[in-house]
């Protein structure tokens, strides 16, 4: 449900290896605190979180690692690129991500940061298994496959 609001809405910044590097088992759409000079620079489009991930600690939940670059204009008032933000999901939400992470030794990774319809920064939040390198492998085969099925069908 939340992966079709996303799709729809501003996206602001994407983990595109994520898809790649990991089995997706569930998303969740959570909210994302942030500045008002993190907010500018989301919809300038410059933020990075490739290298991110969502982490549990003290009964909240955090994104760590995310990349948001300075405002320009904001000058003095400006924000640390790369500081942890506070993420904003339900109790019973994040009881069952922590305890999918400690349990199966899966790990929260960010898909996308978009605006919904009301103008809020989302977060798109995946709980995902790693991969390793012959599953890897397996994906790269199914999609030159599903490359020629469609070369195939657009032919004949």
């Amino acid at each position: 449900m939340a992966k079709k609001k996303a799709e729809g809405s501003n996206v602001a910044a994407e983990n595109r290896k994520a898809r790649y590097n990991y089995e997706i088992m569930d998303t969740l759409e959570a909210g994302i605190m942030l500045t008002g000079t993190e907010v500018k620079a989301l919809r300038e489009g410059r933020a990075s979180i490739a290298e991110a991930y969502a982490t549990e600690e003290g009964g909240e939940l955090w994104l760590i690692n995310s990349n948001l670059p300075e405002y320009l204009q904001a000058n003095r008032f400006n924000h640390e690129p790369k500081r942890r933000r506070k993420l904003l999901v339900h109790r019973t939400q994040l009881n069952r991500l922590a305890g999918a992470v400690q349990r199966d030794g899966m790990t929260l990774v960010p898909l996308r940061i978009y605006f919904n319809d009301k103008g809020r920064a989302k977060l798109l939040l995946a709980l995902a298994k790693g991969k390793n390198a012959p599953d890897k492998r397996q994906t790269i085969k199914e999609r030159d496959w599903a490359r020629q099925k469609q070369r195939i069908m657009k032919e004949g």
